[in-house]
C-alpha cells in the first residue's frame, strides 16, 4: 500500500512540472507576439509620419460648419419666428432675373419660365463680429436651419428648383444681418390668353409672385429697385412671338378667411409673328378662292371639267380650316383666322353655285327654245335677213340688231349668242297671235353667258374689297 502511494505522488509530481512548463512557454509565446505587433504598429506609424502620402488633414468642413453656426448662433434662437417678432413688418426687396421663355402654348394657355429668384432682408439674429465686413455664404444645408421668407407662385401649374449638379440654391449672411438668398426656379404658369385677333394679336402674360403665409402686417414684399429688378437675357427669343416689353407692378391681393398679402407681378408683352401664318394658312386659302374664278372662263357646257374643279376647292379649303383648328383651343369666340377662312370658304362655294345656276338656266333656256320652235313656222328657207325682206308672205320684218337677234335657234359652229328674237308678221292671223303670245317670254330671255361675265368682275372686285377691310381692321 505504501508502495502505491508513493507511485501515485511521484505521477502527480510529474505532471505538474510538465504543466508549469508548457504554461511558462505559452506565456512567453504571447509575450513574444505582442512585442512583434508593437514593434510593427510603431514601424508603420513612423512610416505615415515621415512619408506625404499618409499625411491626412482634417475634415475642415465640419469643422467650419460647426465654427458658423456657432457664430451665428443657430443654437441660441428660434428662427421657427419671422424676425422682428411682434413688431412691425419685415421688408423683403425682391429682383429677378429672367433666363429664359421655354414655350407659350394656347391650347393650354399657359408659359413656362425659368428665372434667378433673389430674395433681400435682414436678420439681426444672424449677425457676427467681423473684423474685414466679409459676407459668408452657404449652400441649402443652412437654409434649413434658418428663417427664410415662403414665396409661392400664384396660378403656377408647375414649378421645381434645379437640383443639377446639388441644389441650386445660395445664402449669403453680411456682418449687420443682411441676408440674400438666392434660387434658381422653373415655373409653367396660366395665361389667359384672348384669340380674338389671333394669328394677328398681342398677349399679355404675367407671373405672379406673393408670401404664403404672412400678410401685410408680418411680411412687406416689395421690388427691391422698381422697374429695374427685372433684368432679362438678351439672348431670350420665340419662335412664334416677338418679346415687345417687360415690366414690374405690386397690388394688395385679399382673401376672406386670412386677410390682405403683397403681391408682386412680372408682365411680359408679346407680339405673335405672322409670316408662319401668311404662309401656312392665308396664301393657301387666297390661292384657293383665286382658283375657283378658273371656272368662269370654262365653257358651261365642259360639265366634266368645271364640276370637279369647284368640288376640289371647296374640300381644300374645308382641309385648310379643320386645320387650323386642330392647333387652337376650343374658344367660344370667333377668331381673326376663321373670319378670312370662312368668308374665302363661302366665295369658292358660291362659285360652285354660279355654275349651278348658269347650267340650270340653260337648260331652262334651250327646253323654251324648243317649245317656241314647235310654235313658229318653218324657216328653214330663210337665210338670212334679207331674204326675209323679199318674201311676198311677209309683210314686215322690222329693224333687228344683229347684236340682239342672232341666228335662230343653235347655232352649228357654236357661236356665243344664245338669244333668240323674232318678231314676224304674216298675213295669217293665227300666226300672227302665237308670235305675238311669245313675246312675253322673248322679252324677259336670259342670256347665261352674261352671268359668267359678271362673275369674272364681281367676285375678285368683292374679295379683293374684303382683303382691305380685314387687313385695315386688324393689323
Amino acid at each position: 500500500m505504501q508502495v502505491d502511494a508513493v507511485l501515485v505522488l511521484f505521477c502527480v509530481w510529474l505532471a505538474g512540472g510538465a504543466s508549469g512548463r508548457m504554461t511558462q512557454s505559452r506565456g512567453h509565446k504571447l509575450e513574444t507576439y505582442t512585442q512583434s505587433r508593437s514593434r510593427r504598429e510603431t514601424r508603420m506609424d513612423s512610416q505615415k509620419t515621415g512619408n506625404p502620402i499618409y499625411k491626412r488633414s482634417a475634415d475642415m468642413t465640419k469643422t467650419l460648419m460647426t465654427k458658423s453656426e456657432q457664430l451665428l448662433r443657430i443654437d441660441d434662437h428660434d428662427f421657427t419666428m419671422r424676425p422682428a417678432f411682434g413688431g412691425p413688418p419685415i421688408p423683403v426687396g425682391v429682383d429677378v432675373q429672367v433666363e429664359s421663355l421655354d414655350t407659350i402654348s394656347e391650347v393650354d394657355m399657359d408659359f413656362t419660365m425659368t428665372l434667378y429668384l433673389r430674395h433681400y432682408w435682414k436678420d439681426e439674429r444672424l449677425s457676427f463680429p467681423s473684423t474685414n465686413n466679409q459676407s459668408m455664404t452657404f449652400d441649402s444645408r443652412l437654409v434649413k436651419k434658418i428663417w427664410v421668407p415662403d414665396m409661392f407662385f400664384v396660378h403656377s401649374k408647375r414649378s421645381f428648383i434645379h437640383d443639377t449638379t446639388t441644389d441650386n440654391v445660395m445664402l449669403r449672411v453680411y456682418p449687420d444681418g443682411n441676408v440674400l438668398y438666392s434660387l434658381r426656379v422653373t415655373v409653367t404658369a396660366m395665361c389667359n390668353m384672348d384669340l380674338s385677333r389671333f394669328p394677328l394679336d398681342t398677349q399679355t402674360c404675367s407671373l405672379e409672385i406673393e408670401s404664403y403665409a404672412y400678410t401685410d402686417d408680418d411680411l412687406m414684399l416689395y421690388w427691391k429697385k422698381g422697374n429695374e429688378s427685372l433684368n432679362t437675357d438678351e439672348r431670350i427669343s420665340l419662335s412664334q412671338f416677338l418679346i415687345q416689353k417687360f415690366h414690374t407692378t405690386t397690388k394688395l391681393a385679399f382673401y376672406s378667411s386670412t386677410g390682405w398679402y403683397n403681391r408682386l407681378y412680372i408682365h411680359f408683352t408679346l407680339r405673335r409673328h405672322i409670316f408662319f401664318f401668311l404662309l401656312q394658312t392665308y396664301f393657301p386659302a387666297t390661292l384657293m378662292v383665286m382658283l375657283s374664278w378658273v371656272s368662269f372662263w370654262i365653257d358651261r357646257r365642259a360639265v366634266p371639267a368645271r364640276v370637279p374643279l369647284g368640288i376640289t376647292t371647296v374640300l381644300t379649303m374645308s382641309t385648310i380650316i379643320t386645320g387650323v383648328n386642330a392647333s387652337m383651343p376650343r374658344v367660344s369666340y370667333i377668331k381673326a383666322v376663321d373670319i378670312y377662312l370662312w368668308v374665302s370658304f363661302v366665295f369658292v362655294f358660291l362659285s360652285v353655285i354660279e355654275y349651278a345656276a348658269v347650267n340650270y338656266l340653260s337648260t331652262v333656256q334651250e327646253r323654251k327654245e324648243r317649245k317656241l320652235r314647235e310654235r313658229l313656222p318653218c324657216t328653214c328657207g330663210i337665210g338670212n335677213p334679207d331674204d326675209m325682206m323679199n318674201d311676198p308672205q311677209i309683210t314686215g320684218y322690222g329693224s333687228m340688231d344683229v347684236n340682239n337677234t342672232g341666228n335662230y335657234g343653235m347655232p352649228v359652229n357654236g357661236g356665243r349668242q344664245d338669244r333668240m328674237l323674232a318678231q314676224v308678221s304674216l298675213n295669217d292671223p293665227q300666226i300672227t297671235g302665237q308670235v305675238k303670245a311669245s313675246r312675253g317670254y322673248v322679252n324677259v330671255w336670259i342670256d347665261t353667258h352674261a352671268i359668267d361675265k359678271y362673275s369674272r368682275v364681281m367676285f375678285p372686285g368683292a374679295y379683293i374689297l374684303f382683303n382691305i377691310i380685314y387687313w385695315s381692321i386688324y393689323s
